[in-house]
This record gives C-alpha cells, structure tokens and sequence, in this order.
C-alpha cells in the first residue's frame, strides 16, 4: 500500500526560519522517520498478508456478496482518486513548506484517508461487509502507530508553525467547516502519475480474491467461518 512518507507536511528548507532542531537533530529525526517507514511498510506487507489468509477462510453470506464487493469496488475507486487529488497540493512540495489547503485544511493526513477507505475496499472483495471493516481497521490501528511518530519528526521539524497546523486541523476525521483553498497551485505531474499508478495496486485485490474464491469452490480449501 504505497503511501506519503509524511502526509501534509515535511523537513522545512530552512530550520532558523521554521524553529526547527539545530542540524544533528534534524539529522537523526530524518534517521528516525526513514526507519518508521521502513517499519511501517514491512508491518503493511506482513499485516496484508495475514488479513488475506484469514479472508480466506471465511465465506460470505450470499445475499450479501456481490453488493459488498461493488461497495469495496467503489471504495478503491474512491481512494485511487482521493490519493491522487491529495498529490496535486503535496506532490513536490513536501521539503518546503506546510501544505494546508485543499484536503490538508480539513485533515492532516487526507492519504491515510483515503487509504483507510481502499484498505476496507480491499477486504470487501471478499463478499463480507465484516471482513472489508476489519482491514480497515487493521490499516487504521497501523498507521496510528505510524503517525504519532511522525508527529514527533515534525513537531521537530517545524516547530510552532506545525504545532498552530496540529491544534486547528484533525488528524484523520475531517472537518468539513475548515475547508480552505488556493487560486492556484503548483502541479508536477510526475508525482500524480506515481501516485495514480501506486493506487492502482488497490485494485489487485479483485483477482486475488476472485482466486480465492475459485479455489474454495473447486474444493482446494475449505472456508470455515460464514460472516456478514
């Protein structure tokens, strides 16, 4: 699930300006954040993995089966073009400034967002509503991890002008009445198109599970648990 190393915000230019750590500091906290993305992407992979073996041995309800997994398919739909539309304003300015307008004014980190939905996306291939909540909750509980870290490097980062962003914006939920935006924005396309293309693995999910699926009917396994 490849993602921002930093949702709304990253290493300032310049740190007198942005009351940031003297230059050692600044060094080890980069050290520091480029280890939890490391970590958070292993955790990613192996939590992935597991969640679809688990999938795997459940069935769903028939009733249900196909309306859920056109509701998972819409939430991937929804997270690739929420994801990319969230790089139009981050993609390329992440070593400047503080991004807060357009979906960072409402959210702090509107990628993980928009992740959360792709991830219950995912599951919901399965044919079960349960199945597409837990692994958004699994991709949830992740990145909460993740993010209090994160918070850390940039609150030593940039200081007071991170602190002011933190107080007024959520971290995940977003608050609609903050919305705020600019005339104009700077774009470079070669981050849109990275970003589209890496959501793009979301929609990997729909023959993993049809397999899946036609494993268990051929009688390769056998599903153990029916849920919702």
């Amino acid at each position: 699930m490849p993602l921002e190393p930093s949702d709304s915000v990253s290493k300032p230019a310049s740190p007198a300006l942005s009351g940031s750590s003297p230059p050692d500091d600044a060094c080890r906290s980069a050290v520091d954040i480029q280890s939890v993305q490391r970590w958070r992407k292993a955790g990613i992979l192996v939590g992935g993995l597991l969640l679809v073996v688990c999938a795997a041995l459940v069935t769903s309800w028939p009733l249900l089966e196909h309306p859920v997994e056109h509701l998972g398919l819409i939430a991937i739909m929804v997270c690739i073009i929420g994801r990319a539309w969230c790089s139009l304003y981050i993609g390329g300015r992440k070593k400047q400034e503080i991004i807060s307008a357009g979906p960072y004014s409402v959210s702090r980190n509107p990628l993980y967002v928009f992740s959360f939905i792709g991830a219950f996306g995912i599951g919901a291939q399965s044919g079960s509503l349960s199945v597409g909540l837990v692994f958004g909750l699994a991709c949830w509980v992740v990145f909460r991890i993740v993010v209090g870290r994160e918070e850390r490097f940039l609150s030593d980062a940039f200081g007071h002008d991170y602190q002011a962003y933190r107080e007024r914006t959520p971290r995940f939920l977003p608050k609609l009445s903050l919305w705020r935006d600019e005339a104009e924005i700077m774009i470079r396309p070669v981050f849109f198109v990275r970003t589209v293309r890496d959501g793009f693995v979301f929609l990997l999910a729909l023959p993993l599970f049809e397999a899946i699926e036609q494993l268990q009917r051929l009688g390769g396994f056998n599903a153990v648990v029916p849920v919702p």
